[in-house]
């Protein structure tokens, strides 16, 4: 016991001084829980030896890590995801799966006789890392873009189709039809007792303890070990368990509550758990590293091929198909727990495991870097793409300047707006109510493929490209515009803010009427210098629409206000949610 609390400590200490050095260099976080656990560990200046501790501190960490994935996996999420994430994610599980299983069986990795390395490689290097997806599309201010919400809408079917493929893998060296079938039945067994218990019994416990915040954590936990005991009676895992346990949760009316308080918790445990997997990194020989390589080049290509084709065989656009792509081309966390659940099942050799574990952190390192700079990637690689062949959804808009897409809606019209957000769909919606004819005088240029179809379908022009890149300007005929729109705010543009554009726009078209939007007050003269005619501050409209509301309300005709802004809601027809 006192052994396991040396080891706890030493684990901790060392992360966060690992960490303290990767936050200052901008590493990920994970690279320095696993390089802290392999200089503490057996494998490196031996202070932890204890396999038993090891065990334990990865075993727990598991459960919590596991436990709050599940949290965040919002089933009604998955109901009302459109076909595009459906298809994009099926397509690129299943074709990642089939192709390397193929190609690692092709190298010479094991696929039977007890042994299963390519089938765990295969499902490892077909999930992706939520942990650096999320951070890194969170601080590039893109999770609610295009690319965004296919890319985590391709996370939740992944660790759907990861918690099928843990309750499976206890079965693989006895693949049976009925022994499957007696997985899934467990499955479905743990998975119905925990949403009965979670529908009916929890709201009512957790209604009477919501103001003891210390008695829902304490259900919380007791919950999510509940739920793995039961799992373990079933000859599951405490693991899976804890995962159906999240997930059980996720729609509950106290989950925000319970993840809000479970947090802190989650991360001490998930820095346990990548601390006690790197103290089970050897130190990589030469075959080590080859295979290492090998399996971070594949993961790669194939999250290309099998992210990349499905999105572009729907139409959604050279750039719509290649950011997920790029988003998602790393090794999951949960990758980590599959391979070390193989391993613990003796399917897997150590060598391979080793591995995969060396890719994983390969892969966060490049990723996080390719991630940073995935628009310039994605430009760079359009014009290749175009060249072999590969059409974009400006096809037969080349070669004719004015001109718009492929229907033909005639040049440039007297107002453009360029780039295409809420304001912008809002406007049109106003418009569209107030003033319908004016719609035909109105350009939009934007290069969101739901944008560009939907207002094609509704019969106005738009001008498939990206705002930011001037030869898009010229080729869309922006100088014989009349007025000029920018409606997209600065967090939200890529490769360029406001005050940029407003002088590409100006010596393009020297007459035209701009008009700009601030995201901060200190930005309008900017923007006045640079060229604009007028310039948009939100907050300001904000406040006088907060104001008019809080006067209702002091006049007793707050119910009155609602009335009209849902009869004026009631009959919006925007493009953008």
């Amino acid at each position: 016991m006192h052994e396991l609390i040396r080891d706890i400590t030493l684990s901790i200490l060392f992360a966060w001084g690992v960490g303290l050095l990767a936050h200052f260099s901008r590493q990920p976080l994970i690279l320095a829980y696993l390089i802290a656990g392999f200089f503490i560990g057996p494998f490196g200046m031996g202070w932890v030896k204890s396999q038993e501790s090891i065990s334990v501190i990865s075993e727990l960490g598991l459960i919590f890590m596991l436990f709050m994935i599940g949290l965040e996996i919002d089933l009604k999420k998955i109901v009302r995801a459109g076909k595009v994430i459906l298809f994009a994610g099926a397509g690129q599980l299943l074709g990642g799966c089939l192709i390397g299983a193929l190609f690692f069986a092709g190298i010479g990795l094991a696929l039977g006789g007890g042994k299963f390395d390519a089938i765990y490689l295969s499902v490892a290097c077909a999930l992706s890392s939520t942990v650096i997806i999320v951070k890194v599309l969170y601080e590039k201010r893109e999770l609610d873009t295009l690319p965004g919400r296919i890319t985590l809408g391709i996370l939740v079917l992944q660790d759907i189709f990861a918690i099928l493929f843990l309750a499976v893998q206890p079965s693989l060296d006895n693949l049976q039809i009925g022994v499957v079938l007696l997985s899934i039945a467990r499955v479905a067994v743990l998975v119905l007792t925990a949403l009965v218990l979670s529908r009916y019994v929890l709201p009512k416990l957790f209604h009477q303890i919501a103001r003891r915040p210390e008695l829902v954590l304490l259900g919380a936990l007791a919950w999510c070990f509940l739920i793995g005991e039961i799992a373990e009676r079933l000859h599951l895992s405490r693991e899976m368990g804890s995962l159906v346990a999240g997930v059980s949760l996720s729609t509950f009316p106290y989950a925000l509550d319970v993840t809000a308080k479970v947090t802190t918790l989650r991360d001490f445990f998930i820095t346990l758990f990548f601390v006690a997997l790197g103290m089970t990194i050897p130190i990589p020989g030469l075959s080590v590293i080859n295979l290492a390589l090998i399996i971070a080049a594949f993961t790669v290509v194939s999250r290309l091929l099998t992210t990349f084709t499905p999105l572009y065989l729907m139409k959604q656009g050279l750039r719509a198909s290649l950011l997920p792509a790029i988003n998602l081309a790393q090794i999951s966390e949960f990758s980590l727990v599959v391979i070390q659940t193989g391993t613990a099942a003796n399917h897997i050799a150590t060598e391979t495991a080793s591995a995969a574990s060396f890719a994983f952190v390969v892969l966060a390192v490049l990723s996080t870097f390719a991630m940073g700079r995935s628009d310039q990637i994605v430009r760079g690689l359009i014009g290749p793409l175009k060249r072999i062949g590969l059409r974009d959804l400006d096809h037969g808009q080349d070669g004719a300047k004015g001109e718009g897409h492929e229907g033909g809606h005639g040049e440039i019209r007297r107002i453009v707006i360029l780039g295409f957000f809420r304001a912008a769909s809002a406007l049109l919606s106003q418009i569209e109510r107030q003033n319908q004819s004016l719609l035909e005088q109105i350009s939009v240029i934007d290069f969101n493929p739901l944008v560009f179809r939907t207002l094609s379908d509704r019969g106005l022009h738009v001008i498939y490209g990206d705002i930011s890149n001037v030869d898009t300007l010229v080729h869309a005929g922006i100088g014989k515009a009349e007025i000029i729109i920018l409606s997209v705010p600065d967090f939200l543009l890529v490769g360029a803010d406001n005050e940029k554009l407003v002088r590409h726009v100006r010596a393009l078209n020297p007459t035209a009427k701009i008009v700009a939007t601030a995201d901060l007050l200190a930005d309008v003269n900017d923007l006045y210098a640079a060229g604009a005619d007028y310039v948009t501050v939100t907050r300001i409209s904000d406040a006088a629409e907060l104001y008019t509301v809080i006067e209702a309300a002091d006049a007793g005709l707050l119910d009155d206000k609602r009335a009209e802004m849902d009869a004026r809601l009631s009959d919006r027809r925007e493009v953008l949610p």
